[in-house]
């Protein structure tokens, strides 16, 4: 199982929201800094999310993926702020490997189809599901749209991978919700990687049992609940 720590950016800094909560945050620094500490724990992969570009629709954090490249030998995983091809372009353009979207998928439709057919094998699917449903525009507006439904819609567009989080765990520190991550992925058919909630090596454990194809890390590395060097060795 593939482990992402987790690097939330909201106007320049390392951050965590809770539960999504843009008027809840916790500022932890720099972003860059936070990458070299990860990527020397061992991590292969980083979560980078463009918290602004996410609430506001207009990406802004190529240029931190970019240092980021420059630094540390790593591959970034990254979402926020991607609503139209050219924004993904860019972003690619500047270092992230995979680019996140989810919003898209309801805001244009054909751009999201697009996005799938131009970058095949580095588009993940953000599902973000609140009670269920599939939410967007950072977690602001919740759809009519069943989570489930949508996961079985990017597979039929060829997407192989996505971003699943429980929105009511998120930052919260109490759990993974380990039934609906599993179901989603049995259901679907797609390589999920597990978002919100994290709080322990038992829950790490649990998922990489359950056969989940990622995790994502956030609070619980940031505040030394989970030991990531403990994680990764736990995985391999």
């Amino acid at each position: 199982m593939i482990l992402f720590p987790a690097i939330d950016i909201l106007e320049g800094r390392a951050v965590r929201l809770y539960k999504g909560d843009k008027n809840k945050v916790t500022d932890y620094g720099d972003p860059v800094a936070f990458a070299e500490k990860w990527a020397e724990a061992g991590a292969g992969w980083l979560h980078v999310v463009d918290l602004s570009g996410a609430f506001s629709g207009k990406s802004g954090i190529d240029g931190v993926i970019s240092e980021i490249k420059k630094r540390v030998n790593i591959r970034i995983q990254s979402g926020g702020g991607l609503r139209k091809v050219t924004d993904i372009r860019r972003r690619l353009d500047a270092g992230a490997d995979r680019a996140v979207i989810g919003t898209m998928a309801v805001s244009d439709p054909d751009e999201f189809a697009l996005a799938a057919y131009s970058f095949p094998e580095k588009i993940v699917a953000g599902i973000d599901a609140r009670g269920g449903m599939f939410a967007v525009k950072g977690w602001t507006e919740t759809t009519d749209i069943s989570a489930a439904a949508f996961g079985k819609k990017c597979v039929r567009m060829g997407i192989r991978w996505a971003l699943f989080t429980d929105i009511s765990k998120d930052g919260a520190m109490q759990g993974v919700n380990l039934c609906e991550t599993v179901r989603m992925q049995k259901e679907t058919g797609l390589n999920v990687i597990a978002s919100g909630g994290v709080s322990s090596l038992k829950d790490i454990e649990n998922l990489k049992d359950s056969g989940v194809a990622g995790c994502v890390l956030g609070r619980s590395v940031y505040d030394g609940a989970v030991d990531l060097k403990e994680a990764i060795r736990l995985c391999r």
